[in-house]
């Protein structure tokens, strides 16, 4: 009947295997007698060495965990076959005798063996010179450990490891990856001190808001932020985070701040950073504290996407909506609302100028609608430069212009009418051809009175004046001998 020990052995639920080194040991001292003091070196000088050592091994016992791990029958059949079992001339028994080498009892390795069938096994091995047996190693006792699953599942990590950096790094978005733990202590105890509505709170004490963005810690951002933000190098931009997060972004982080406060922690919304060269950034930020970080979000991603070029657009088309393309002033539509406007509003007096270019029909119709054009674009850079906010100036007709100025009585329409006429005078010295010539009518509404008559009466008294403006001319031809 078998010992306790050998039952152990026998059945122990890990493949086990005793060894005999002996053979190797007195090899070794053959070689250390001959003056070999490298034993890798003296391995690599004829590949063949590593097989004859490795098969200075003898294997005296396995377990039947052994049997089964290697799909082996018997004892006999494994030992038979252990060139299948450690191929590539036994490579694995490299690191043992080396250690062994070395001067070491307790040896460590990891490799591959493959199974009778050809299925290659990763495994842990570990061997011990048993008590007694330290002077000639010829009792040598292995475990070895099938790790080939855990080793499948480290190279899947590895490998989605892998694909989730190379989507971070790629991404055509700018992505953040911060830390916000300490501004969720920060809200914790503000809440704790009895503040209910946080909102007032940050009115109070905008200090507050200053130092919970001085503790967003900033772990990693993509290659699309670099370039977003004209960075060279990680390392440089996050020591000028404040070039990119600054002027309105208190007010927009504060916002930021009473979200999280009511618990959203998805938050959207537009923001306006700056590139390092100073270049304004329009951004669509998307804010999320990560599933599983809840509780502390100390794992939040911050995607930000660059709008500037779909602002520039909607500008543009407010521009167009609000303008004329030609002169850059305001557009009838927009003179309709600002007239209404002014009319409930005030400031009263309202005084309004119309204005009208002279004698465009007949440019258009001698020199060409060029020519016409380039009077009408000359007539708008002319009431651009008299009219200051809140008063306007606006193209309501082909030839026919109107300047709307609140708070301004009849003597203040006066000098407006002097400025322009001083204003024409300078264009004309500075574009040679065509002389810019106006006919104004102006009107002042006072408190309770109705802007549509003004208008008529600043247009009555600009008909005066242009009528007055062709008999000059006519005068002037019946002059001409």
């Amino acid at each position: 009947m078998p010992s306790d020990e050998a039952l152990m052995f026998d059945l122990a639920p890990v493949s086990l295997w005793l060894e005999d080194f002996s053979a190797v040991h007195a090899h070794f001292q053959q070689l250390r007698s001959n003056g070999v003091t490298d034993l890798q070196a003296w391995l690599d000088e004829v590949p063949e060495r590593r097989t004859e050592c490795a098969r200075r091994i003898q294997v005296l016992k396995v377990n039947q965990a052994t049997l089964k791990l290697f799909e082996a029958d018997s004892f006999e059949q494994l030992t038979a076959n252990l060139d299948q079992v450690f191929r590539n001339g036994m490579q694995g028994s490299m690191s043992e005798l080396q250690q062994l080498w070395d001067g070491k009892t307790t040896l460590h390795q990891r490799t591959i063996n493959y199974t009778l069938s050809g299925k290659p096994l990763d495994i842990q091995l570990q061997a011990t010179i048993l008590p007694g047996h330290e002077a000639n190693w010829s009792r040598v006792l292995l475990s070895i450990e099938n790790i080939t699953a855990l080793c499948q599942a480290q190279e899947r990590l590895a490998q989605s490891e892998a694909y989730t950096r190379g989507l971070f790094e790629h991404s055509p978005v700018s992505l953040w990856v911060e830390d916000f733990s300490a501004v969720k202590i920060l809200l914790d105890e503000v809440r704790e001190a009895g503040i209910t509505d946080f909102r007032v709170f940050t009115d109070v004490h905008p200090e507050f808001v200053d130092r919970c963005m001085r503790e967003i810690r900033v772990s990693d951002v993509n290659r699309q932020t670099l370039e977003m933000f004209c960075a060279p190098d990680k390392t440089t931009l996050l020591a000028r985070l404040g070039d990119i997060f600054r002027d309105d972004m208190r007010r927009n982080f504060t916002e930021q701040l009473i979200d999280l406060w009511q618990g959203k922690l998805f938050q959207q919304r537009e923001v306006v950073n700056y590139a390092l060269d100073g270049s304004i950034r329009h951004i669509y930020m998307q804010f999320s504290v990560l599933p599983g970080y809840e509780r502390d979000w100390s794992l939040v991603q911050v995607a930000l996407t660059d709008i500037s070029a779909r602002k520039k657009a909607e500008a543009y088309l407010e521009f167009l909506g609000k303008h004329d393309v030609l002169t850059k002033l305001y557009n009838r539509s927009y003179y309709a609302d600002e007239l209404n406007r002014l009319q409930r509003r005030g400031p009263f007096p309202v005084t309004v100028l119309i204005v009208d270019l002279n004698s465009l029909k007949q440019t258009n119709d001698l020199l060409g609608h060029a020519a016409g054009d380039a009077l009408l674009r000359r007539v708008g850079e002319v009431l651009n430069k008299a009219v200051d906010r809140p008063a306007s100036a606006a193209r309501i007709g082909g030839d026919e212009f109107v300047l709307l100025l609140p708070g301004t009585d009849e003597a203040g329409g006066k000098n407006m009418v002097e400025q322009l006429d001083r204003l024409v005078q300078l264009n004309n010295q500075f574009y040679p051809g065509t002389p810019l010539a106006l006919s104004m009518g102006v009107a002042t509404c006072h408190e309770g009175g109705q802007l549509e008559q003004t208008i008529h009466e600043a247009d009555t008294r600009m008909y005066e004046a242009k009528r007055a403006y062709h008999s000059g001319l006519q005068d002037r031809r019946d002059e001409t001998p």
